[in-house]
């Protein structure tokens, strides 16, 4: 039987990530999967430039101060992201 309280169950785990984020980070990211590959790729090494490095690391502090990532996860992205 229908029941309108609840909750919808998402076989697709991307939604159910969405679903997490803001509006604002939902909208860059449904942005971002609909760009072409080549374009992706250019954002990403623009992101990774020597001269951003600073605005990254103080978003993933300001991220671990409001307690969205971990310690944990702080250095896990900069040791992937060569910080």
């Amino acid at each position: 039987m229908w029941n309108p309280f609840n909750k919808k169950s998402n076989t697709n785990n991307d939604a159910g990530d969405t679903q997490k984020m803001g509006m604002l980070q939902r909208l860059a990211m449904k942005k971002l999967m609909n760009m072409s590959p080549q374009e992706r790729e250019k954002i990403t090494q623009d992101m990774l430039k020597p001269e951003n490095k600073g605005k990254l690391l103080s978003a993933m502090e300001m991220m671990k101060k409001t307690g969205m990532i971990s310690d944990d996860q702080v250095e896990e992205a900069k040791k992937k992201l060569g910080l």
